[in-house]
């Protein structure tokens, strides 16, 4: 929902009438959006959940959505209709095409979801959160980037300090999903650092509850100094001030490493869908500024002879954090806001 918000947020300032058009599910997720926006619930529905009666119920389910936005859209006439990806945003994307309203989508990750493929040949622009994405054949994408926070754009391009012979922070986050793996290895493989590393370093590592005990008792054991938490609600200070990040690569995560420029290890989450968090890593790793490690080659040395590649050469390091800046996009926000002018402009003109 984020850069649906960030994208809300951006127009209202401008003096745009805004409307979110979702399900039950999405309308609960959205109180962040500016007062000013009104919310419109449509039915929608996925194959994903549910027994065999509601999964025959789906297709009824999204019509009657297609139908609830056709009549919306008939009142209201939308100059631009923009989906973000999701089974609740087919009502009102199915309604822009049959009443051929102007439409473009915007995707996250490197990746198309589902429903993003189905409307990728029907919409007039397709927005990529993360470059390069795989689209359809003879679709084309804008590389927009992907809407971050106000916090993480406060320290966009931080001056970065190099690893050295003084305290570094080693910045551990692995989202909710899959955080386990990280929680496993990541401990031995500090504690397997060489000793003049290893002396300087301090570790804030997100963990699962269920993981703590056991992560915090790991690096006490081996003399590290380390801040265990199930989550930091201070991230983009912490990337900041971090000389390395270990991270999961969702698309959120790979957007605030590469607009504050920061070196990372990237661990994709094996069973994203799609594959899209390899995808998402791409293009820090093309450009130099991150190490990708598959999940099922992650293991104490693997992970330790990266962490030592990057803490050990600081003017390696430092061309790791200024390739990363090369990839960030922080006005992606504002790239996003010029498309929908374009495409209402092109309609009023």
């Amino acid at each position: 929902m984020f850069p649906a918000q960030a994208l809300a947020e951006a127009m209202v300032r401008k003096g745009w009438r805004v409307k979110l058009s979702t399900d039950a599910r999405g309308a609960r997720y959205a109180g962040g959006f500016p007062h000013v926006v009104a919310v419109e619930q449509v039915a929608s529905a996925t194959f994903a959940r549910g027994g065999a009666a509601a999964r025959l119920a789906v297709p009824f389910r999204i019509a009657g959505g297609v139908f609830s936005a056709i009549w919306g859209m008939l009142r209201d006439r939308p100059a631009v209709v923009v989906g973000f990806g999701g089974y609740p945003t087919i009502p009102a994307l199915a309604a822009a095409w049959v009443l051929r309203r102007p439409q473009m989508i915007h995707e996250q990750n490197g990746v198309l979801g589902r429903v993003n493929q189905v409307f990728a040949r029907r919409v007039d622009r397709v927005a990529c959160g993360t470059w390069p994405t795989t689209l359809p054949a003879g679709v084309e994408g804008v590389h927009t980037g992907n809407p971050v926070r106000a916090a993480v754009l406060e320290r966009a391009g931080a001056g970065y300090i190099p690893p050295g012979d003084y305290p570094m922070s080693l910045l551990v986050i692995g989202g909710s999903q899959g955080a386990r793996v990280l929680s496993d290895v990541v401990p031995a493989a500090v504690a397997a650092l060489p000793e003049g590393i290893r002396r300087y370093l301090r570790v804030a590592h997100q963990a699962r509850e269920e993981d703590m005990e056991r992560v915090v008792a790991a690096y006490a054991e081996a003399g590290i100094v380390a801040e265990v938490e199930p989550f930091f609600r201070d991230i983009p200070k912490r990337l900041a001030e971090a000389q390395l990040v270990v991270s999961r690569s969702g698309a959120s995560s790979v957007a605030d490493i590469s607009v504050i420029g920061r070196p990372a290890v990237l661990i994709p989450f094996a069973a994203a869908t799609g594959d899209h968090q390899t995808a998402n890593a791409r293009g820090l790793v093309d450009a130099g500024a991150a190490v990708l490690i598959p999940e099922k080659l992650l293991d104490p040395a693997a992970l330790a002879a990266q962490l030592e590649a990057v803490l050990g050469q600081p003017d390696a390091a430092a061309a790791m954090a200024q390739h990363a800046l090369g990839q960030g996009r922080p006005d992606a926000t504002e790239r996003l806001v010029a498309l929908v002018e374009e495409l209402a402009k092109g309609i009023s003109g």
